[in-house]
């Protein structure tokens, strides 16, 4: 970047980072920006076919809609996608959209497709622009724009969708399809690792590309998973370190580097492993994306929760997860509240509608506000289990359909499990994360017996779930560790936790060790 340019992009900054930190200071914008959110939302799917359908009208008012949209799942959009994805135009927002972004784990089946329209790329253009500059406003420094900001996100290799001919649709990453979406200014001043090396897909080919080309960049951000930042940061130091450099952290590589943007997984886990791979002075930026849209993100200390996006194009409801039983959606709608109706404290569903015309859409999270009067929150989990501490997205449901399948097949019984993440200890002699299986089997077996049924799980793992095929393949992920617990063991930790009898169930997985270390406590 020559030094007109850079002067120019931070000056740029600075105007916007002042104007940022002017609507944070400024409560009364909160409300009002949703309001704006929801009647332009509402406008463009009275537009359309499925909106008309479902009673959407121009100017309808929120108690209208509250009362008369119920809240839906992926699977109820299902049907309106794929005439979407055959290139039906006015479906769900007007016009066609060519893009989708996959994502596994759902019960209707491997893959979900959500569409990314136009209006939802400006949705994602605005609120990384807007991350960034909540980042800057908190810190008072826009030096981060002075430099490169390398983006560990999926390939922008997308495919082209073959049930959609003769329409050409793609599908892919939602990162690779935001990366390819890029405004100019972004792609030519700022983007690594550029469009060559974003479109690999082999990750350990991947990341060794990415050490050579940027070890000697002004690098100034990184953002990724914290497990494959802490891989690139090996990597680098190794590349490094053949110039005959003394390297201890990513600093002594790119000494301007100042901010790890990170989201999608607990970084409790890694914090310190990752200050130390990093280096002093290496701020924290905590987001929180989805597939469906761009949520909220750090304008604050971490502790207190992260800054609902009122004003980036979603509107946002919560049901209180008290309420919530997907078997009975179509009767919750009244029982969902706008964002002036939340509670702190309170763990709600989260709901969106966004302008690709996902309406009053349960995406799965939990999420329990720490402050409304400014509306700052954390993610408190799924509405159903999952594990991804390493970004593997793996449902409840998968993890007991692996080991059905593989105890079906040996004809072993099983009678309770549970699975957790074990993350890397270089003490341990762990160089990468892996799930640990705690299983209780009616069935004595042999440490060959004990060797094939995680083999078995891994094979059964990486046969349903793309995120987690993805992690081993790339080495994000080492293969599972199998403990078999003596008899009682579920039965000692649901009594003490007053779960045992009734409809009370043992959780299958979480994405933290609570449970895993109070069954490590009981033998």
């Amino acid at each position: 970047m020559s030094a007109f340019s850079r002067s120019l992009l931070t000056a740029g900054a600075r105007f916007l980072s002042a104007r940022a930190n002017r609507r944070l200071r400024d409560p009364q914008r909160i409300l009002p920006a949703q309001a704006k959110t929801f009647s332009r939302l509402i406008g463009a799917m009275a537009r359309c076919s499925f909106g008309r359908d479902s009673g959407i009208h121009a100017g309808m008012t929120y108690a209208q809609f509250q009362s008369a949209i119920p809240p839906r799942t992926y699977e109820q959009f299902i049907e309106p996608i794929e005439r979407m994805k055959r290139g039906e135009a006015d479906v769900l927002w007007p016009g066609t959209c060519s893009y989708y972004a996959v994502s596994s784990g759902t019960t209707a089946g491997r893959t979900k497709y959500l569409p990314i329209t136009k209006g939802m790329l400006a949705h994602f253009r605005q609120a990384g622009l807007d991350s960034l500059l909540y980042y800057t406003a908190r810190t008072g420094s826009t030096s981060v724009f002075g430099g490169k900001h390398l983006f560990l996100g999926g390939s922008t290799a997308l495919t082209q969708i073959e049930e959609s001919k003769p329409f050409t649709a793609w599908a892919g990453d939602l990162s690779g399809i935001t990366a390819i979406h890029l405004p100019s200014w972004v792609d030519k001043f700022l983007y690594e690792p550029g469009a060559a090396l974003a479109q690999l897909g082999d990750w350990p080919q991947k990341i060794k590309a990415i050490a050579e080309r940027t070890h000697d960049r002004d690098i100034r951000l990184v953002a990724g998973i914290p497990s494959w930042v802490l891989i690139l940061a090996a990597a680098v130091r190794a590349r490094a370190t053949n110039d005959s450099r003394q390297i201890t952290d990513l600093r002594a590589v790119w000494p301007n580097l100042e901010c790890l943007i990170h989201g999608g997984v607990p970084i409790s886990p890694f914090i310190d492993e990752l200050r130390t791979a990093l280096g002093a002075g290496v701020n924290f930026h905590e987001v929180y994306p989805a597939s469906e849209g761009f949520i909220a993100t750090q304008d604050a200390d971490a502790s207190l929760g992260l800054r609902l996006m009122t004003d980036v194009g979603l509107f946002y409801e919560f049901l209180p997860l008290n309420e919530f039983d997907e078997s009975r959606l179509a009767e919750l709608g009244s029982k969902v509240v706008p964002l002036e109706g939340v509670k702190p404290g309170v763990d709600y569903a989260l709901l969106l509608t966004t302008p690709a015309g996902l309406c009053r859409y349960v995406i799965g999270d939990v999420v329990r506000f720490v402050s409304t009067d400014v509306p700052r929150l954390v993610y408190a989990g799924r509405t159903k289990l999952q594990l991804s501490a390493f970004g593997e997205h793996v449902i409840e449901k998968e993890l007991t359909d692996a080991l059905s399948t593989v105890c079906q097949r040996h004809g072993w019984g099983i009678a309770n499990f549970h699975v957790a993440p074990l993350f890397a200890d270089s003490v341990a002699g762990r160089e990468r994360g892996r799930h640990e299986w705690w299983i209780e089997l009616k069935a004595s077996l042999k440490l060959t017996a004990i060797a094939m049924l995680a083999a078995e799980l891994d094979a059964e793992l990486i046969r349903l779930n793309d995120d987690y095929e993805a992690k081993r393949k790339g080495r994000g992920l080492e293969s599972p560790e199998l403990r078999l617990v003596r008899e009682g063991t579920f039965e000692q930790w649901m009594r003490a936790h007053g779960k045992w009898g009734g409809q009370s169930k043992m959780p299958r997985c979480r994405s933290d060790r609570e449970i895993a270390d109070e069954l490590a406590k009981l033998g």
